[in-house]
């Protein structure tokens, strides 16, 4: 039952009227907007769901991430200022790198005793123990880098000392002699630089201004140790 209201002026009667009697009168333009949205954008969810990784094949998966090395290679080659590196870091590319330079370095020989295999280990404790410790003496410097970031950048720009140590397996199948090691310094001196300035190019911006003296430092002895182990190879 409606609920009314006794309105002492209507008429002079007094009469009672219902409480909403004047909203029936209240008309709403047609011209006014009506705001929001009740709908719910279907194709764009749908979109997002199919470019989801989680719906590819493995094979889809290893091509696009061979892919995304294969590119971080080709910066570390042409090395230049970008957060290739950074933004889209991963750790692939230094694994492969670091496994390739391990093999390289092993040292053949008929007794068994000194097969080969403690230098693989040596190799790869090396690069990654260096590498954590660079990234620790970065972040101590007040760097704005992460910690896979940095052991992202540092394993990549192995690449060049790796190539390095290919053309020095080459040139050690020649008769040994003064030319031979001549080559081999010029090489490895040559990659040498490469990694450093190719590390320096992504890791200079991540570092204050006063203090990139004293990160460079231990990076320059990060690659000098490796390039060492690689001039200084000889196979048995």
């Amino acid at each position: 039952m409606a609920e009314t209201v006794d309105v002492p002026g209507d008429s002079g009667t007094g009469s009672p009227r219902p409480l909403f009697a004047g909203l029936s009168d209240i008309s709403i333009s047609q011209d006014i907007p009506v705001e929001g949205e009740i709908t719910i954008p279907m194709r764009s969810q749908i979109r997002e769901f199919d470019s989801s990784t989680l719906n590819e094949s493995v094979q889809n998966t290893i091509v696009r991430d061979l892919k995304a090395v294969g590119k971080k290679f080709m910066h570390v080659l042409y090395p230049r200022k970008s957060n290739t590196l950074l933004r889209d870091w991963d750790l692939w590319g230094p694994l492969i790198l670091c496994v390739t330079l391990a093999l390289m370095l092993q040292r053949g020989s008929v007794d068994s005793e000194k097969d080969g295999g403690p230098q693989f280990a040596e190799v790869f404790v090396i690069v990654w123990f260096g590498a954590i410790t660079i990234t620790l003496n970065s972040k101590l410097l007040g760097g704005n880098i992460s910690f896979f970031q940095s052991l992202c950048v540092l394993g990549y720009c192995i690449l060049p000392l790796t190539v390095a140590m290919l053309v020095c397996r080459l040139v050690l199948f020649a008769e040994p002699g003064p030319i031979n090691f001549t080559v081999r310094l010029f090489v490895v001196i040559i990659m040498f630089v490469w990694s450093i300035v190719a590390s320096t190019a992504f890791l200079a911006d991540s570092q204050p201004p006063n203090r990139k003296a004293l990160a460079v430092y231990p990076v320059f002895l990060f690659y000098f140790v490796i390039s060492w182990m690689i001039l200084t190879f000889t196979p048995q």
